[in-house]
């Protein structure tokens, strides 16, 4: 209904609505693009883009990346805004149990549906073309690809991350960046240079399940941040965290982290770095999804706003090309040299014919198209994931909407309890990954992260089956 007196694009998003609520437009339905609906109308695109804007925020509609926007399924976003108990934020050992190795090991296993590890599917991946340069690479350097290169690594690879980390918002010469078994190497690397056993980290509420393994191997307690869907990290429960308590680093993922897949907003991540900076903690952060996003721009890595060498970005080519190379990288700034060292007696160099490849890969452009490739097959994948979600879970579940990335994190109401599914899902062939590995002391029971970066019928048959085994829960 047109309210009188409204701006022009709210009679427009009124109007929309109606469409949708009379059923002239129904759930799933695409709409009319921005532009026909300007001819349509009789106003600005800019006009319909406002319109469009507001029936997102109010799930009405949602974008699809390449496709336009859509009715909205009727499954509601998890809750952005989760009550924060100052109280808890206090250091915890970490500790983790049999479930987050196990959901490794399924991953191989023959005959099981792996929607439990964020793993990319292999027609995403430019297999061949890599194969291709692997061998000419081997064959025109033979002496040089059966040496080591010791830290930082190749120069030709490191050239070309300096490039692309341009797109990230970061200058950094190829000095700077020492290439490593891929993203969780760089982790490991990072925490064992700025931290001692019994130092406290600060990291996000959930957090990702291996990070929670690398705590507790090097024998780290941890704060968990609470983090939201749209916002990440509250930067006013680490501000407190940090005033109360000795923290002597902070672990976090800004671009559309795991398992929620929130992507912060450039302000906050400027917040995030001068309440670092003004703490002195330095920051750790795994930028590893980012290039994997859904809209326009690639998202600006936290690095981008540190002047003072304190943020230790780690990223890899694990999630957009080629995971089993193991080529990752970290850029430590004013650490460089406890890295370095820290390196040398971890694992003294990475695979030379991998780095070589892939720098030859680089080189050439071709990840360019790769990653529009990846982008628009994982964009398509976490919709029909969703959407599955949706149909087959019970009444009441909630599911994010990240903008990027490859994963769904799923919440059911009480009692609902996802270790009983991922127990009864496995002896059905399905690996899940139930929400209290996410946490250090056990929360989102009621959670889920699946992976979403696949698509077949095999994998709707196993969405169906999770939630006939959830319904059986109520």
């Amino acid at each position: 209904m047109k309210v009188v007196g409204a701006p022009l694009y709210r009679c427009v998003s009124d109007r929309i609505r109606t469409l949708v609520e009379s059923g002239t437009y129904k759930t799933g339905d695409r709409l009319p693009s921005i532009r026909e609906l300007s001819r349509q109308m009789r106003v600005s695109v800019n006009t319909v883009k406002n319109a469009y804007d507001i029936l997102e925020a109010e799930r009405v509609v949602e974008p699809r990346p390449q496709s336009g926007y859509y009715v909205s399924r009727c499954l509601p976003n998890v809750p952005v805004d989760p009550t924060i108990d100052l109280e808890t934020l206090v250091p915890t050992e970490a500790t983790t149990g049999a479930i987050a190795a196990q959901i490794h090991l399924d991953i191989g296993r023959s005959g099981f549906v792996a929607l439990g590890a964020a793993i990319p599917p292999p027609e995403a991946l430019p297999s061949v073309a890599l194969a291709r340069h692997l061998a000419r690479e081997v064959q025109a350097h033979p002496h040089d690809s059966v040496s080591y290169r010791v830290p930082p690594g190749e120069l030709k690879l490191r050239e070309q991350i300096a490039k692309h980390l341009v797109e990230c918002g970061c200058l950094v010469s190829p000095d700077e960046i020492l290439i490593t078994l891929g993203c969780q190497e760089a982790v490991m690397m990072a925490l064992l240079s700025l931290c001692a056993p019994g130092d406290t980290v600060a990291i996000e509420s959930p957090a990702y399940f291996s990070f929670i393994q690398q705590l507790e191997r090097l024998k780290l307690n941890a704060i968990e941040i609470p983090t939201t869907a749209t916002e990440g990290i509250s930067i006013e429960a680490l501000e407190y965290a940090l005033e109360h308590e000795r923290i002597n680093a902070c672990l976090l993922t800004a671009n559309f982290s795991n398992p929620i897949g929130s992507l912060m907003p450039d302000r906050n991540k400027r917040r995030i770095v001068e309440l670092l900076h003004r703490h002195g903690v330095p920051l750790i952060e795994d930028d590893v999804y980012g290039d994997l996003y859904f809209g326009a721009e690639r998202p600006r890595a936290i690095k981008g706003y540190d002047e003072r060498g304190e943020v230790l970005l780690c990223s890899s080519f694990s999630k957009t090309l080629c995971p089993g190379y193991r080529i990752g990288w970290i850029v430590p700034g004013k650490y460089r040299k406890q890295v370095e060292q820290t390196k040398m007696t971890l694992s003294i160099a990475t695979s030379t014919p991998a780095q070589m490849a892939v720098a030859s890969f680089l080189a050439s452009g071709s990840h360019v198209r790769a990653f529009r490739a990846a982008r628009r097959l994982y964009a398509g994948n976490l919709e029909a994931v969703a959407d599955a979600v949706g149909r087959h879970f019970p009444d009441g579940t909630c599911v994010t909407r990240p903008k990027g990335g490859m994963v769904l994190w799923v919440e059911l109401p009480p009692p609902f309890d996802s270790v009983t599914l991922y127990e009864q899902a496995r002896r059905r062939g399905i690996s899940i990954a139930p929400g209290p590995i996410f946490s250090l002391t056990g929360k989102f029971r009621n959670a889920l992260r699946l992976n979403a970066a696949h698509w077949s019928p095999q994998i709707e048959d196993s969405i169906r089956t999770l939630g006939e085994l959830a319904a059986t829960q109520y």
